[in-house]
């Protein structure tokens, strides 16, 4: 009969981590007598990052003495204490291998469900003094697992558990784990996961990602699609790193934004782009350090030619540079089309929505649907300082035009004299909640956002209020994405910049998005914290090799890994959380 050995709670503290703050429950203590176990929590506990931890399908944590027993003998360690593993029970029995999602059990008063294996991140390594300890768990198969709380109840230290129902499946907790984390996502087991009701719905989402990845076609991309982040999903690149492409038209669009035309230099049809995706350009003006910089297509997908468009910045030295030397005729090295934010099939309605240069990747998506001659609803909302800062206002008109079920409306913040209401714009103002309320702008539409940073900022909030559905709202941002530091207390947000000290002897790493390149130094662990050096917003979790959170598009060089990962990113993509250069880089960050 397994046995409740130790009821083990901790409010979340502020821990010293690396120079850095990190707010975390981890650290749990054994208590004596009963205590109450409630739908979200065990009295006296507390998670420090509802986001990862914590909540309804994961309100207690279960480890087992064996694995205790496990990792003495293999970490060489004697200094165990019950919570070690920021685990609320500390169990004798309920084996990893022979626990079932789904299973139910009784301890004291109160009844519980299994819900998924724990998920592992950097702060398990923290409280055991192991930075290893997230990708340890997960490749020797004992990561322990959740409960939800069925019935609340008084529970303590001696407790018999009682197993009073059989998870449907019979898949293990270790079984479930690996599925998601490890290499061989089998599509029959992934099937059985997804019929379990108790299975959390964070893990059904991942799953059922990976079973939609292992019924697509040979040649799909490759990489853990339950894990990848948003930010570096997509299609394999069409060729890896920079390759030659020549000039062939340049149209000014507006006073701030102009196009260029790109082709092959030998005459070759170029490889099809997704409606949404952009190109990486690298230029070398004047002999000097290269100048890195995204810019999304605007032309037609699946054409033989490409077409980028540029705002011109008052003080961007690429776009600067660009305006003012780059003419018909001219090579310049672009990395392929990439970018997840893409149009996606379906019968919904279509809300493309942007402001200023934003425009671009939504109008290379109503170029999509023009084509096909969609029947969807298709909505153009477009917002800009007036008709002189209005580019692709012809253009975009007459793709709706061949739409039958399309509307438009454009917003002026300051139309001059010459700018004819009802005729060039809709409102004179912006973009806004109010507005869309008023417009009855459809609620299953899926939503298309771009701008910029104050409208990306505002709009998903407004389009909430409007009643849209979040996860129906795909956004592009230009530049360096928002940063996810799970548990870090009070990082503000900086420039970016090189790192402190005397710069490194090794290749060069460039940050696209954040228009950064600093030599590499060994003395940095991985790339990831490197790009911390220079506060280059980053995204990460376990920071060994896990989560995938912090997987990013590799434009062009290679690397090596210390610690290999558990589970291969997908192609043209790279984990910075474990990686060093072997060469010269230019990253998607």
């Amino acid at each position: 009969m397994a046995k409740l050995l130790a009821v083990n709670v901790g409010l979340p503290q502020d821990i010293a981590w690396h120079g850095r703050t990190v707010h975390t429950g981890v650290w749990k203590q054994p208590v004596t007598g009963p205590r109450m176990v409630r739908r979200l929590n065990i009295d006296g506990d507390g998670q420090g990052d509802l986001q990862g931890h914590g909540g309804e399908h994961r309100a207690v944590l279960v480890y087992q003495l064996d694995s205790y027993r496990y990792w003495q003998e293999r970490l060489g360690r004697d200094d165990f204490v019950f919570g070690q593993f920021g685990e609320n029970f500390t169990v004798d029995g309920l084996p990893d291998d022979e626990v079932c999602v789904g299973d139910r059990y009784r301890i004291g008063e109160a009844t519980f469900e299994v819900t998924q294996p724990r998920v592992t991140c950097y702060r398990v390594g923290l409280r055991m003094g192991e930075p290893r300890m997230a990708a340890l768990l997960v490749s020797h198969r004992r990561p322990g697992f959740y409960l939800r709380v069925l019935t609340e109840g008084r529970v303590e230290a001696g407790d018999e558990i009682v197993r009073i129902e059989r998870g449907p499946q019979g898949m293990t907790v270790a079984e479930i784990d690996a599925l998601l984390y490890l290499p061989g996502h089998s599509r029959e087991r992934l099937a059985r996961a997804l019929l379990i009701p108790a299975l959390s719905p964070g893990w059904q989402t991942s799953l059922r990602a990976l079973l939609d990845q292992a019924a697509t076609p040979a040649g799909a991309p490759a990489g853990n699609a339950g894990l990848v982040p948003a930010t570096a999903a997509g299609p394999p690149a069409a060729w890896s790193g920079f390759r030659p492409l020549r000039v062939t038209r340049v149209d000014v669009e507006s006073e701030s934004v102009f196009s260029l035309t790109l082709e092959d230099p030998g005459g070759a049809a170029l490889p099809a782009a997704l409606p949404g995706q952009f190109l990486t350009l690298r230029m070398h003006p004047d002999g000097g350090p290269p100048l890195v910089r995204s810019y999304s297509l605007s032309g037609p997908p699946g054409a033989a030619r490409y077409r980028l468009s540029v705002k011109r910045e008052p003080h961007g030295a690429a776009s600067g540079h660009l305006r003012a030397h780059v003419r018909a005729g001219d090579l310049l090295e672009f990395a392929a089309p990439r970018g997840a934010f893409t149009l996606e099939a379906g019968d919904n309605p279509v809300l493309l929505m942007s402001a200023g240069i934003g425009a671009t990747p939504v109008l290379a998506m109503l170029y999509a649907l023009a084509a096909e001659r969609s029947t969807r609803e298709v909505w153009w909302l477009y917002g800009a300082r007036d008709g002189t800062e209005h580019p692709f206002a012809q253009e975009s008109g007459a793709l709706l035009a061949r739409l039958p079920h399309a509307r438009e409306h454009v917003c002026y913040s300051r139309p001059t004299a010459a700018d004819r209401p009802g005729v060039d714009y809709q409102t004179h103002g912006r973009l806004s909640g109010g507005l869309l309320g008023r417009l009855g702008v459809p609620r299953g539409a899926d939503v298309y956002l771009c701008g910029p940073s104050a409208f990306m900022t505002e709009l998903p909030a407004a389009l909430a209020e409007a009643g849209l559905a979040p996860g129906r709202i795909h956004t592009e941002v230009f530049g360096a994405g928002p940063a996810s530091t799970p548990g870090l207390a009070d990082v503000p947000a900086r420039p970016v910049h090189p790192p402190a000290g005397p710069p490194g002897t090794g290749p060069a790493v460039t940050f696209a998005r954040s228009g950064l390149t600093v030599p590499w130094d060994p003395a940095y662990a991985s790339l990831l914290d490197l790009a911390e050096a220079c506060d280059v917003p980053v995204r990460w979790s376990c920071r060994t090799g896990v989560c995938h959170s912090c997987e990013s598009g590799l434009l062009s060089g290679g690397v090596g890994y210390a610690p290999e990962p558990v589970d291969a990113p997908a192609d043209g993509n790279i984990l910075i959380c474990c990686s060093q250069p072997r060469d010269e880089l230019v990253l998607d960050l």
